[in-house]
């Protein structure tokens, strides 16, 4: 009993943690202010010989973890796509633990199967995905595009995957703009970085499908075989926005494999004047999209959709006997994919949807997209500022341009611009290039986020730009 009362307060500490973090993130600065190596200096450089309590395991958490954190849930953290986790998927994260399910094979967790098989399907309809089509659930997008290359190059040749690679090369067709992750599984699939081909971008930095064509008929001349399209529907730069329904028919008439990133923004198609977001979908082959970025679920759950499910498996499954089973009209999720135990992690979108309702989704979307278009107006209307790409959802690239610095120095001085702001601790901020132009990028996607918080950005930049 005096085991299990210690073990209940134990988990009330970190319960009041949680809440107490949760009321007040601002409380921590954005970016912590500590230099390289500064948190290994505080640590034993051996593990315990004997237990520690709990109580100075925590203090030791309070202390040295979370000020040389980096506060993603922080209302003023701007940099990459601005993600936050709401507090009930975090409950649900404690549950899975607690139930540490290996979710490989039906058997191995029912429930675990059948609510990521039926959260998807709810997440799907949400965002225009076809009924038809089969999601499985990853940890980001990185395994969800390498699973999808997998499944295109299985197709295109299937001794691959008993024999290797043989015969012409494979060609992969991205932009500048595609994530890196694509090339990263060209890389691990035996692809090689030459074959991916870049297809040149219009001024609104999305692919252009005549050029995509060209490169596609180009390749077969020369003897190469295209095997993958990946059109992304919200660029990690610009989020820009490729044409899905002209590359579609693209694909469809050279019998190519086309992925459709949209791990940023596809959750905007829940959206209702977004719906048309991934108009075209039905003509593609698989699509990606992660909940954990702007659909307030902790890292990591990426969803992967998929229109021929059988040809996934035939990639691949490989059962050894000792997990050979007789269960009939089940799904085995470890055929799906490289990894074998997999994590619960349909439990927190699950407790995500049931929480805010697709209403509560919706208005928290809008209100992000509603303060990135007001940012963006910010920055046009002021003369010494320029806006440097379209700006469709929530994230807006920019920079400081006075008269008065001289082109040549204007990257350098946008770079300082940017240390200056996330030194500060006040927020925090990413940067890209466009066309080798250095950009700043302000991205609006945190649920604790408000005008007020985008307005002390704004403050901030300009103050930092003229000192």
């Amino acid at each position: 009993m005096d085991q299990a009362n210690g073990l209940e307060h134990d988990f009330e500490r970190v319960a009041a943690w949680i809440a107490q973090y949760f009321a007040h993130p601002e409380r921590f600065r954005v970016f912590p202010d500590v230099a390289p190596g500064e948190v290994a200096a505080q640590l034993p450089e051996h593990a315990p010989r004997t237990g520690e309590p709990f109580e100075r395991i925590l203090a030791d958490f309070d202390r040295i973890i979370a000020p040389a954190s980096t506060h993603w849930n922080h209302p003023r953290f701007f940099a990459y796509f601005a993600t936050s986790a709401a507090p009930v998927a975090v409950l649900a994260e404690a549950l899975a633990a607690t139930l540490d399910v290996k979710a490989m094979l039906w058997r191995t967790s029912p429930a675990a199967t059948e609510l990521e098989e039926v959260v998807l399907r709810w997440l799907g309809r949400l965002i225009g995905v076809p009924d038809d089509w089969t999601g499985i659930i990853y940890d980001t997008a990185s395994i969800a595009g390498f699973t999808a290359l997998a499944a295109a190059r299985d197709r295109i040749d299937p001794a691959i995957r008993d024999r290797g690679m043989q015969g012409a090369p494979l060609r992969v067709y991205v932009t500048d703009h595609t994530h890196s992750h694509v090339e990263k599984a060209a890389i691990a699939l035996g692809i090689g970085r030459a074959n991916v081909v870049r297809v040149a971008c219009d001024r609104r930095f999305a692919m252009i499908p005549h050029q995509l064509a060209a490169c596609i008929e180009s390749d077969l001349r020369a003897g190469l075989r295209p095997m993958c399209v990946v059109a992304t529907a919200g660029t990690t730069s610009t989020t820009s926005v490729d044409p899905l329904e002209p590359i579609a028919r693209i694909t469809q008439r050279f019998g190519v494999w086309l992925h459709v990133d949209a791990a940023y923004a596809g959750i905007a198609a829940i959206v209702p004047e977004f719906h048309d977001l991934l108009a075209g979908l039905d003509a593609a082959d698989s699509l990606v999209v992660n909940p954990h970025k702007w659909l307030f679920v902790p890292m990591d759950l990426s969803a992967l959709y998929i229109k021929d499910e059988a040809q996934l498996r035939r990639a691949f499954s490989l059962v050894p006997e000792y997990l050979a089973t007789s269960d009939a009209g089940v799904r085995n999720y470890m055929d799906y994919g490289l990894q074998l135990g997999r994590r619960f992690r349909a439990l927190k979108l699950w407790f995500v949807l049931r929480h805010f309702g697709v209403d509560g989704i919706v208005e928290r979307l809008r209100a992000h997209i509603a303060l990135a278009q007001e940012f963006a107006s910010w920055v046009e209307a002021d003369p010494d500022w320029e806006v440097l790409a379209p700006h469709p959802f929530s994230v807006v690239c920019f920079r400081h341009r006075p008269a008065s610095i001289a082109p040549a120095d204007l990257e350098a001085h946008n770079a300082r611009i940017l240390a200056a702001v996330n030194d500060s601790g006040e927020a925090f901020l990413s940067h890209t290039k466009l066309d080798g132009v250095y950009a700043l990028r302000a991205a609006i996607g945190n649920l604790r986020t408000t005008r007020d918080d985008v307005q002390a950005l704004w403050r901030a930049l300009k103050q930092r730009a003229t000192a």
